[in-house]
């Protein structure tokens, strides 16, 4: 009797060992323009699975997430996962200079681990400014039950995108780009792809639907809220309400009240806000640009509908104020209050300060100078110091994989070179677990956001003017923010640190998709002696240099019934276990 208890225990815990394994979740999505009317006037948008905004990603911190995506536009298409790093997994990271297009009519399924992560991330479509018609959704990345939060748990959980919007389709706004017109002010603004509420006759004409977030009186909601609009900073408030800070894009932060909170192109944020007011009427949303030249900045305004079940009537009277355009000093401002909770876990359980950023060496320096868009070569181009990003035909990360020689070059410089701008396929040569600092430095006329696939970088400093090694002295080496995204001011420096130990080649480039389009980007390639990363996917797609080993595609528009599968394997394990134990019984 004792052996059968003894092998009883040993199958249980193997069956629970095989059972225990980070969870796989699976989407199966059809990426297809479908028409929507946002500021009233219909017109092609891209949605996912009939949606737009696309669904969102809610999942728990180290679970796999299987997505299958059939691209039914009429061009090639990828889709990147903002911010997530994609731990030595570059194959996953759908941008140019890793994977080749899904073509129109194909379908290809992405496979990756949010590994050692927690917080609010987007995903969107990388290539020739489809993001400017839509195609993004959420990432919510939940705490494993093992680390609690550094807050109360709220009530409930609501994702907002706002994001600026034109009439224009994205292939006519590429050409306004590329004949160097640009895209000047947008049409308005969308929260939740919806248009603004009737705030005002005079203003907004009737008929435009726009989006009500329903709460109850007394309860705390988390609200992660996303820019992922082409070009705008937006400033986000809500009537009569504080916004408690908690989080952006996958760290903790010191928690501190905003009534308003500038958020630029590209970036993410989580605030706690209580529903604490009478209800005597409904309260406005509010997301309005900043930094816009535009003789009438009333009809760019996003407004939506904080309703209360309670509520007493709709919302009404003048929007709550935003901050003086005039005072360029309050963003940054506001921008260099955002801190690090260092004594709160995250993703693991020990604090997030463990990571004593301010006391490692740097040994790498890149100060990465940016212009106007200028002419080079007879096309309108834009420049990371003085180079303009040329995508090649054959997607870097293969080019390295498979040794195809001339495809890039590891020679992007520390520093602006004194010579003529120029379109080239220049990449920087990182060093595996090197711990680079990398200064933007703004000579653009507007706000730009700078992102960094593959990692979490600290912002250490911003200020005004020109940087010059005595503007470490101002640097933050404690507190830090950790974050994927940051806004760099016109005129303006930026400073970031990074710790290069996820090995890839990983996207450095703007977010403002006009800058982006127009080649503001490079990439950082980090390898790794010992060659840790993940092998090629099974179903990569292959282009350019070699197209040759294409295979093909029929079945690829076929979507997985993994899910089925999985669940089919289980119950076959499981029922293999008890007819085990009741023959053992016998």
């Amino acid at each position: 009797m004792l052996s059968y208890y003894c092998y009883l225990l040993l199958l249980l815990c193997f069956t629970t060992l095989c059972l225990a394994e980070d969870p796989y979740v699976y989407f199966d999505w059809t990426v297809s323009f479908i028409t929507a009317s946002p500021l009233g006037v219909k017109q092609q948008v891209i949605g996912i699975n009939g949606q737009f905004p696309g669904p969102i990603l809610n999942v728990t911190t180290n679970w796999n997430v299987v997505v299958n995506v059939k691209n039914d536009l009429d061009e090639p298409m990828l889709l990147t996962w903002n911010g997530i790093q994609q731990r030595k997994d570059t194959w996953q990271d759908g941008v140019s200079g890793t994977n080749c297009p899904i073509p129109a009519g194909w379908n290809w399924t992405y496979e990756f681990q949010v590994k050692d992560q927690i917080g609010s991330f987007f995903y969107f479509p990388s290539l020739i400014l489809q993001r400017a018609a839509g195609g993004y959704g959420g990432i919510t990345i939940n705490n494993r039950n093992v680390i609690p939060l550094p807050f109360s748990t709220p009530d409930g959980d609501i994702t907002l995108f706002i994001s600026d919007w034109f009439i224009k389709s994205h292939k006519e706004l590429r050409k306004e780009i590329e004949t160097g017109v640009g895209l000047g002010a947008p049409d308005g603004i969308l929260i939740n792809g919806l248009g603004p509420y009737h705030y005002d006759n005079a203003v907004v004409s009737g008929g435009i639907a726009y989006q009500t977030v329903n709460v109850e009186p007394g309860k705390t909601y988390r609200l992660r809220v996303h820019n992922v609009g082409v070009s705008t900073s937006l400033n986000f408030r809500i009537q009569s309400h504080n916004l408690l800070l908690v989080e952006t894009e996958g760290s903790y932060t010191v928690q501190q009240n905003y009534t308003s909170l500038d958020i630029h192109v590209g970036q993410s944020y989580s605030f706690l806000v209580t529903m604490d007011q009478n209800a005597s009427s409904d309260y406005y949303i509010v997301a309005s640009p900043r930094f816009v030249n535009s003789s009438d900045l009333s009809k760019l305004v996003g407004v939506s509908v904080l309703h209360y079940s309670n509520s007493q009537g709709p919302a009404s009277g003048p929007l709550p104020d935003p901050p003086m355009e005039s005072d360029t000093y309050f963003s940054m401002s506001q921008a260099r209050s955002i801190r690090w909770n260092v004594s709160a876990g995250a993703a693991r359980p020990n604090p997030q300060g463990s990571f004593k950023y301010g006391e490692i060496t740097v040994t790498d320096v890149f100060v990465l100078h940016n212009r106007p868009a200028e002419l080079i070569e007879g096309k309108w181009r834009t420049t990371l110091s003085g180079i303009s990003y040329l995508a090649p035909s054959t997607p870097l990360k293969l080019a390295e994989q498979f040794n195809i020689p001339g495809v890039f070059k590891l020679d992007f410089p520390n520093k602006m070179m004194n010579r003529q701008a120029k379109v080239d396929t220049s990449v920087i040569n990182g060093t595996y677990k090197a711990f680079v600092e990398i200064i933007f430095q703004n000579n653009d006329t507007t706000v730009q956001s700078y992102h960094l696939d593959g990692y979490a970088f600290f912002v250490v400093g911003m200020d005004y003017g020109l940087w010059t090694e005595n503007s470490r002295s101002t640097y933050n080496k404690w507190d830090g923010v950790a974050r994927c995204t940051t806004q760099v001011f016109p005129g303006a420096w930026t400073a970031i640190l990074v710790f290069l130990d996820n090995p890839g080649i990983w996207n450095l480039r703007a977010q403002n998709l006009d800058s982006w389009y127009l080649g503001q980007e490079t990439y950082v390639s980090v390898v790794n002696p010992e060659n840790s990363e993940l092998p090629v996917p099974a179903n990569t797609i292959f282009c350019g240099a070699l197209s040759p080993l294409q295979k093909d595609q029929a079945r690829r528009v076929n979507f997985s019934s993994a899910p089925s599968l999985m669940k089919t394997m289980n119950l076959i394990f499981i029922g293999f276990v008890v007819s085990l134990l009741g023959s053992f019984m016998r």
